[in-house]
């Protein structure tokens, strides 16, 4: 039975350390998804997932909630069978208040300055400023080290990475996208040896400030040698940077001066690495391109890294390290799409330019002195002369001419520029998730969006799919060279790329009677991408603007079933995704969710709706948002759990 918790009873609980905060679709709240058999008979022969339907208006909760009504069947090899009832289990909901593992408490999701100072919202016009929090949790990874042990913890310690994108607005209703350094936090989690139960017991926020704060952060993964591999995407225009008023909002958010921020310093790959006692440090690695970094896979050779690029006119890139475990140095290549098909999302093989070679150092230090100007002209109408290269860029064109002998530095500090003015692929729109299929050797990226870029050839992509999104999978191969004729030192390189049939989103030409977009029973605007391999099953996480409530699925490579796992709260996007196939025994599916209520309306000059995704649920359902996430001052949160599963056969 689902429930709502308003805000008196939010603020009667805030003292309870690790209280599930959100409503819990279901009886069970804490275990694992499902535990490890002994004995080698009763290894795992096979998984399925059960569909849950599409919660509808007649159950307004259900629209206003995280809601799980699907399950889990697994065979064993021995003939045994097992099945669960799936139900989602929280840690919180970022605003309000959890221990920092010193007898204290920390507000969740919260912003800091350069100095570690809270960031306070002075349009609340309270006498006391609160402090800003973040609606946005985003990627999210669980983390397990040998010989940890932090006070509070009475089965097994165990940790995750949690990074947050954005706040939606200040207090006074203002946009504050992008004005914010982005708060990145280890949880320190107790984990039942019996149940696999995770609890919050600490929560550390990461000090940024070796990194220079941290710009939009949005999916993360799992590095093979147990780092959180976090991201900065959108990167802001160097070259016009004097004009970025949100630019200088963060500048003046992170150091009391808007113009002290280098936009050089951001859209880098940043890793984070947890510490035995809960805490955690983190770095840049300013070698793998100055993209809109979403979410990387590394590979598992752990040298080759295929990056998501979220941006208008993105490429396919991907970063081969010289050593394994160590991004610090290596060489990035484009992809080049040699298309094959345009029907349904079309096909391609794939050829791959060498970008340079660099280490995080020298880019780093080039980052500190150099200036636009001192790399690259760039122009946004054409300047009739010769010496100018007409590419794509951000949806419009682009004039470039780069500075004779700053090639390394517009390699990896003007990486789309440079990427298209060597000939890469930059036709890409919105390619967020990306994550590799080992046994198999196939890689996954998802393309939330199709968008004009894809459809009208501007950077070699010319397909026909739906705006609702495609996931496509990539083959992985070795033995390749790049289009100078030089061997790539990986086997892991993606040589081919086409959808996966059953994941192509299906628009719909008039919106069905609850005002979705897209098929609701087809994924769509595929967002975070996680594989796992024990339940050889693909994770699907949409941040869909033509589905009234966003969804989590599974897809199971071998029998095809995709099947509906999760649905968000309405106006809410599923992030946070990791699989994680088994710690200490317990295998795992973490979720999250933000912008909760982040409705999309059409009004007319009187205020009055009239249109949009939400016109039919939204008087209804806003109220029950509300209710569930707003704080004491109506200030919406977001949602940072997991899924667990409720034995129901043995």
């Amino acid at each position: 039975m689902t429930h709502a918790i308003d805000a008196s009873r939010r603020q009667a609980l805030k003292l309870l350390a690790g209280a599930p905060l959100l409503p819990l679709a279901g009886s069970f709240a804490g275990s694992a998804l499902f535990a490890r058999r002994a004995g080698a008979a009763a290894q795992l022969a096979g998984a399925r997932f059960l569909s849950m339907p599409a919660p509808e208006l007649g159950n307004p909760a259900a629209m206003a909630t995280t809601t799980v009504a699907s399950g889990l069947e697994l065979n064993f090899a021995d003939g045994t069978k097992q099945s669960f009832k799936l139900t989602y289990t929280p840690f919180f909901v970022s605003g309000t208040k959890v221990p920092d593992g010193k007898g204290g408490e920390i507000i969740a999701g919260g912003y800091y300055d350069i100095d570690g100072k809270p960031i306070l919202d002075a349009s609340s016009g309270a006498a006391t400023k609160p402090q800003f929090f973040s609606d946005c949790p985003d990627g999210m990874s669980l983390i397990q080290l040998e010989g940890a042990k932090v006070e509070g913890v009475k089965g097994n310690p165990v940790f995750a990475v949690v990074q947050f994108e954005y706040t939606s607005e200040d207090a006074a209703g203002e946009d504050m996208y992008g004005k914010l350094p982005s708060p990145i936090a280890v949880l320190t989690l107790d984990q039942d040896p019996k149940s696999g139960a995770l609890s919050l017991v600490k929560y550390h926020n990461v000090n940024t400030t070796p990194v220079h704060g941290l710009w939009i952060t949005c999916g993360a993964s799992l590095s093979p040698w147990n780092t959180h591999l976090s991201s900065e995407e959108y990167e802001p225009d160097a070259t016009k940077i004097d004009k970025n008023e949100e630019f200088q909002a963060f500048s003046q958010n992170l150091y009391g001066d808007p113009k002290k921020a280098n936009p050089y310093h951001y859209n880098h790959l940043p890793e984070v690495t947890v510490n035995a006692d809960g805490t955690g440090s983190i770095k840049k690695h300013y070698c793998m391109g100055r993209i809109s970094h979403e979410l990387v896979q590394v590979m598992p050779d752990e040298r080759t890294v295929l990056m998501g690029d979220d941006a208008s006119n993105g490429g396919l890139f991907v970063f081969v390290a010289d050593k394994p475990r160590d991004l610090s140095a290596g060489s990035l290549y484009v992809a080049k799409w040699n298309q094959k098909s345009e029907e349904n999302g079309g096909s391609a093989d794939l050829t791959w330019i060498h970008l340079g070679h660099a280490t995080s150092g020298e880019i780093e230090a080039l980052a500190d002195k150099l200036k636009a100007a001192d790399i690259v002209e760039a122009k946004s109408e054409d300047p009739n002369d010769a010496g100018f290269t007409k590419i794509p860029l951000s949806g419009k064109d682009n004039w470039v001419k780069f500075v004779p002998g700053q090639e390394k530095a517009a390699a990896f500090l003007e990486t789309h520029r440079y990427a298209a003015f060597k000939g890469g692929s930059m036709g890409f729109t919105k390619m967020e998730g990306t994550t590799v299929n080992t046994k198999d050797k196939v890689a996954y990226s998802a393309i939330s969006a199709v968008k004009k870029e894809m459809t009208n050839g501007s950077g070699d992509v010319k397909i026909k799919g739906p705006a609702s999104g495609i996931v496509y999978a990539l083959n992985l191969t070795g033995g390749q060279k790049d289009t100078d004729g030089t061997a790539i030192d990986s086997e892991w390189m993606p040589v081919h790329m086409a959808p996966v049939p059953d994941l192509i989103g299906e628009d719909l030409k008039e919106a069905d009677a609850l005002g979705n977009l897209a098929h609701a029973d087809k994924i769509a605007n595929p967002d975070n991408l996680k594989f796992s391999e024990k339940l050889r099953t693909l994770f699907i996480g949409e941040d869909s603007g033509m589905h009234v409530n966003n969804f989590l699925w599974a897809y199971n490579v071998d029998t095809k079933e995709l099947s509906r796992l999760l649905s968000t709260p309405s106006g809410a996007e599923s992030t946070g995704l990791h699989a994680v196939d088994e710690v200490n025994g317990f295998t795992y599916i973490m979720s999250n969710f933000q912008h909760v209520g982040d409705w999309e309306l059409k009004k007319d000059d009187s205020g009055k709706v009239t249109g949009g995704l939400h016109v039919k649920v939204y008087e209804t359902l806003d109220p029950l948002i509300k209710a569930n996430y707003g704080d004491a001052a109506g200030k919406l949160g977001g949602g940072v759990g997991y899924l667990a599963g409720t034995p129901t056969t043995a």
